[in-house]
């Protein structure tokens, strides 16, 4: 007897939780041959809505952080990254249709940004001047600077990837909301 296939679908993440779009709307990710890949949520704009006040209300706590801790949390992301790598490069050989070759430098290329910007994390007090050290016995002396807005990420395709190419930024600024703009 035959196995019935079992398609993926792709939700939203929201608030540290995968919900499926408000609307119940999916639409289909296909390979660039056209065979169906996998169903992803709609996202609807309550659904960015409550993604904007996730984002807000989880902040202050990431900010609240070290900037070591928040190293030590991006390169966490890496590692997971690192353990999954065959799943990943499969998953971008389906939907892009690329060489198992060029999918695995695409899914090194994410680990390798990861880790630099985890090793990037508690240096920038001392590149930016002031001389402080960012280790968790000697926090930095950078002063906080106040919350400017919040900023959003949305694939343009369905990557697993945080690959700059595939990636639209939204910046939504706090004291003029209309000023909002996408990358």
């Amino acid at each position: 007897m035959a196995r019935l296939a079992i398609p993926k679908t792709y939700k939203l993440y929201i608030g540290g939780k995968f919900p499926r779009s408000e609307s119940g709307y999916t639409f289909e990710v296909t390979t660039p041959k056209g065979d169906f890949l996998a169903n992803a949520a709609q996202a609807s704009r309550k659904d960015a809505r409550d993604a904007v006040s996730a984002a807000r209300s989880a902040q202050s706590g990431f900010a609240g952080l070290t900037a070591y801790n928040r190293g030590q949390i991006l390169y966490r992301i890496a590692e997971v990254l690192e353990g999954r790598v065959d799943q990943f490069v499969e998953e971008i050989r389906a939907s892009e249709g690329v060489s198992a070759q060029a999918a695995k430098k695409q899914v090194e290329q994410s680990i390798d940004t990861w880790v630099w910007y985890a090793g990037f994390a508690d240096k920038y007090a001392q590149i930016a001047g002031n001389g402080g050290f960012g280790t968790p016995d000697l926090p930095t002396s950078m002063p906080k600077l106040p919350e400017m807005g919040t900023l959003s990420l949305a694939p343009t395709s369905i990557s697993p990837l945080p690959n700059p190419r595939v990636w639209w930024w939204h910046f939504l600024p706090r004291e003029r909301p209309e000023r909002a703009f996408w990358v």
